[in-house]
């Protein structure tokens, strides 16, 4: 599927943009789509909570500082474990994509490492995470996310340290959201970047108010969730070149 370029220029014009990313993250976006002319509409499919046990996390937090290399998979990794510990580190660290890597920056990593291709594909090109066999690596985020990782990391070897410091639960959604779907026009923009996301809304929303979201415009960050979105009914699919706010706005821009 061949990715859209940029069109930012040419604004929303008044296009609801469906924001799915999780309860209390969506902000920013939110602006910068109503910058862009648009009407966002939060739809969250995640919910993010730290875990249960704090003091086992932050134990496991020091050991996973002390490995070689380290890899958060998300902006919420970092911030979750800082909470816990300052992340003060001599490991080589990588970061999934570039909003993780400005949230390691902010909390004191000055150099990390994050690919071209902001995905989990894209960092295990990376050459850093060539030559694993005997190295310490350790893979911060949450659980139930991420097995591409996990899996290609101990396939290369690597001892392998995984360490959970946040929850994803399902979002609440109330009849609110509901019946802004029900008037949500064929023309919006749903932005998706999380498969979870996506299975949620599906398993929580009544079947007419996932219709009604399915017969809007997916915009996607990766050629997998593509795969996801059109499996779960959506029919028309754009794929953004990654996760990105100014990617998925970009993808979201009406042709001309």
């Amino acid at each position: 599927m061949r990715r859209p370029s940029p069109r930012n220029k040419q604004g929303l014009h008044g296009r609801t943009v469906v924001i799915t990313r999780p309860a209390g993250t969506a902000s920013a976006l939110a602006r910068r789509v109503r910058a862009l002319g648009g009407v966002p509409l939060l739809l969250p499919g995640l919910a993010l909570r730290g875990v249960a046990d704090a003091a086992t996390a932050r134990t496991g937090l020091r050991s996973a500082l002390a490995a070689e290399l380290i890899v958060f998979t998300s902006p919420a990794a970092v911030r979750y474990a800082a909470a816990l510990l300052p992340l003060q580190t001599a490991a080589t660290v990588l970061a999934v994509g570039q909003g993780t890597a400005r949230a390691l920056r902010r909390h004191g990593i000055a150099a990390p490492l994050a690919p071209r291709r902001q995905d989990s594909e894209g960092l295990l090109e990376h050459p850093a995470l060539h030559a694993l066999r005997g190295r310490r690596v350790a893979l911060i985020g949450a659980s139930g996310g991420r097995g591409v990782l996990r899996e290609q990391l101990a396939a290369r070897g690597a001892q392998l340290h995984e360490l959970h410091v946040y929850r994803r639960v399902p979002p609440r959604l109330d009849r609110r959201h509901v019946d802004a779907l029900l008037q949500l026009p064929a023309s919006a923009q749903v932005l998706l970047s999380s498969a979870e996301a996506l299975h949620n809304l599906q398993q929580l929303l009544p079947p007419v108010a996932w219709t009604r979201l399915c017969a809007a415009t997916a915009v996607v960050s990766s050629e997998r969730l593509a795969t996801a979105a059109r499996a779960a009914g959506f029919q028309r699919i754009a794929t953004a070149a990654s996760a990105l706010s100014a990617d998925l706005l970009a993808a979201a821009m009406p042709a001309h």
